[in-house]
């Protein structure tokens, strides 16, 4: 039975941790990607809905794919331990999904706006 409650809890506080996160990258987000579009709202959104199909797609496949356990859960201890452990991989791949995302809109913002094109000036 305290495998089925740790599994339960490890589902929910998971799935609602990535809720939380894409509902906030969404909203937050579509400044950010209005300007690297050049003011093109309607792909903005687009991108930013993709995006969010996309973040579900990899967060909730993961947290499925790690719901297995062979680990003995005799306490509720044992029970804290591994679901830690187990949403703080969660976190960690919310947190690269963003960096990385974030990391290709500024590639693609600079390269729109002609920084990558040439140099900066020299001062003198």
């Amino acid at each position: 039975m305290i495998v089925a409650a740790c599994y339960l809890s490890y589902l929910a506080i998971s799935i609602a941790l990535t809720i939380w996160v894409a509902r906030t990258l969404h909203q937050n987000g579509r400044v950010f990607l209005v300007d690297a579009f050049h003011g093109n709202e309607a792909l903005a959104d687009s991108v930013n809905q993709l995006l969010v199909v996309g973040f579900y797609l990899i967060n909730i496949g993961y947290i499925a794919l790690a719901l297995k356990t062979t680990d003995p859960l005799s306490n509720v201890r044992q029970v804290i331990e591994l679901e830690s452990v187990k949403i703080g991989v969660v976190l960690l791949i919310l947190g690269a999904m963003h960096f990385f995302n974030i990391l290709v809109f500024a590639k693609m913002r600079g390269r729109s706006a002609g920084l990558g094109s040439t140099p900066p000036p020299r001062i003198a």
